[in-house]
């Protein structure tokens, strides 16, 4: 019987996320953590007393879910034993199955993000491809599209640098995304997008193919150290372009910092001193991917099976014309409604990449 499969399924799920979860010691870490915070001591390092509020609220979250999960499971499992004495019907086993099923998935999904930096904000880079304007309006749909998504997921988005093209959109744009997992969702979305449409900037009505490229790296916390070799830096300053007030376009606000080949832009603030600070705090975060990436490579087992997410990849086609459809070519997962996508609606997306990443990894 499908019902019962169903409610045997659900119950097994919850019982093995409290095992994978480690239900049991994270209760115990938030108690001995919580005793911590009542010494007198506890503030004198304000940056290790930080971590280990905001590890005690983390750690609350998940268990107060899961718990969730857990009541929600034991509600559908007693509906199906009334179920089974005819004093409930198919409509409410169905309910309370998809109700289960929302929270299960919402957990399952946070599981899968258990690396370390998948909990830090992150910096999107998007740089316009060859193509002229056709590629900067592109690369301006893709920063719409991100921001929306950003908006409809509650993260706090700062626009760092852009750099407008000749005519119309962006030549490049960095942006901010603050908010706890803004790096886990966003790091499959390194790559190559691709746009296939009829271009509106050519008379003949003709079909253009357009490309641009998608950066994801996590902004460290003041918690992770990371050593910068102050006589390697070199610095440069500019006066920025666009809006921003008087100040922006006759002071050089601006700052470019050189480190070692990379080079890190920032005209965010109109205080030059405040762009440093974040220029070096950039600087930092892609220096901390960098390192990640090489333990990335060192595990050899799961290197040969998984596919390199590298710059100049191509991960997904966005084709507006002469059908429409969205299409990863990681996952093969695909939709037809591009206006959604287009829209910030990523989270389907984003999901089921890294629901393929975990089962590639685990096999």
């Amino acid at each position: 019987m499908v019902i019962q499969e169903q409610v045997k399924e659900i119950v097994q799920r919850v019982k093995d996320l409290y095992s994978s979860l480690e239900i049991e010691k994270k209760q115990l870490e938030i108690s001995n953590e919580e005793e911590k915070t009542t010494s007198s001591y506890f503030w004198n390092d304000p940056i290790h007393a930080k971590q280990v509020m905001k590890n005690i609220q983390s750690n609350k979250k998940l268990v107060k879910k899961y718990l969730k999960a857990k009541c929600a499971a034991e509600e559908l499992q007693v509906l199906y034993d009334f179920f089974k004495e005819g004093e409930a019907n198919v409509k409410e086993i169905e309910k309370q199955v998809e109700k289960t099923e929302k929270i299960l998935s919402y957990i399952e999904y946070k599981h899968i993000l258990s690396e370390e930096e998948d909990l830090l904000s992150a910096v999107l880079q998007i740089s316009s491809g060859a193509g002229g304007t056709e590629s900067c309006d592109w690369s301006n749909m893709l920063m719409r599209m991100y921001l929306m998504w950003g908006q409809k997921n509650n993260y706090k988005i700062t626009k760092i640098h852009h750099v407008p093209g000749d005519i119309v959109g962006i030549k490049s744009v960095t942006l901010e995304f603050e908010g706890e997992y803004a790096f886990g969702y966003l790091k499959g979305e390194n790559g190559v997008h691709r746009l296939v449409r009829i271009s509106p900037f050519d008379s003949n009505a003709k079909r253009h193919t357009s490309f641009a490229s998608v950066y994801v790296y996590p902004l460290i916390s003041d918690s992770i150290e990371i050593e910068v070799k102050s006589s390697d830096i070199v610095w440069e300053t500019f006066r920025s372009s666009g809006t921003g007030g008087q100040n922006v376009n006759k002071v050089e606000t601006g700052v470019r910092l050189r480190y070692q080949g990379l080079i890190i832009e920032n005209t965010e603030s109109r205080s030059q001193q405040r762009n440093k600070e974040k220029a070096l705090q950039l600087l930092k975060s892609r220096l901390f991917e960098i390192e990640m990436q090489k333990r990335l490579y060192k595990r050899e087992a799961i290197e040969t099976k998984k596919k390199k997410i590298k710059w100049g990849s191509q991960i997904r086609n966005y084709i507006m014309h002469p059908y429409k459809l969205v299409k990863d070519l990681r996952t093969g997962y695909e939709t037809s409604d591009v206006d959604s996508v287009m829209n910030g609606e990523l989270n389907d997306l984003l999901k089921k990449s890294y629901m393929v990443k975990s089962a590639i990894q685990t096999s």
